[in-house]
């Protein structure tokens, strides 16, 4: 096996190859202008890390979100078309379970959120129970409708303290993980998932409306 992993769904892009035992090569940077650009340079050199090429993989896990459009578009457009044109096993996570699985250790047995930015004031969200499962969400929400008085994880932790009665790590989703997780699914014979991304609105871009009428 081996299986590229990768998430734009934040101000992080990062990639990342697991041979079915370990992850063998990873990269990760903040660079929330550059997706497009970062992500296709960060795949090339993980493979060359590893001595792979494209041809090589042999399934691919990308983070679905939620993220604002543009970034999170990236990462779930360069998948779909890797496993298409590779004819491989792709596999869709939402974002804030990859959050979830590293936060959990930091939980220490408590009920968490997890939060990360989207913009205009508000955050994307979801609950998880003390093993890093979701019990709700993902939704979008401004920061006081979010539920008060569990630990977050998450950039929303950071960005908005009064979430949560305390901030734990990751503050972004990590492609290890992601590959880790994927790599769990594959070894129990589960399906892949749809690589469909989580927007939860609108992308702040819209198609012009027809003219308005002009009265003399």
């Amino acid at each position: 096996m081996l299986l590229l992993a990768l998430d734009t769904a934040t101000p992080a892009v990062t990639v990342a190859l697991h041979d079915g035992s370990i992850v063998v090569a990873e990269l990760s940077t903040v660079d929330a202008r550059r997706h497009g650009e970062v992500l296709a340079v960060f795949i090339d050199q993980v493979l060359r890390k590893a001595g792979a090429e494209r041809a090589d993989l042999t399934a691919i896990a990308v983070g679905l979100g939620p993220g604002p459009y543009t970034g999170l578009r990236a990462g779930v457009v360069t998948a779909r078309v890797l496993g298409s044109a590779l004819d491989i096993r792709t596999d869709g996570i939402c974002s804030l379970d990859v959050i979830a699985a590293q936060a959990t250790a930091g939980a220490a047995g408590s009920e968490f959120l997890v939060a990360t930015d989207a913009r205009r004031r508000e955050v994307y969200w979801a609950a998880y129970t003390p093993d890093g499962e979701r019990s709700a969400g993902p939704y979008v929400s401004r920061p006081p409708d979010v539920p008060a008085g569990l630990p977050v994880a998450g950039e929303g932790a950071v960005l908005y303290p009064e979430l949560g009665s305390r901030a734990l790590a990751p503050r972004y989703p990590a492609a290890a993980q992601l590959a880790c997780l994927a790599v769990d699914r594959i070894s129990a014979g589960l399906p892949p998932r749809l690589a469909e991304p989580l927007y939860l609105r609108r992308p702040d871009a819209r198609e012009p409306g027809p003219p308005k009428r002009v009265t003399p």
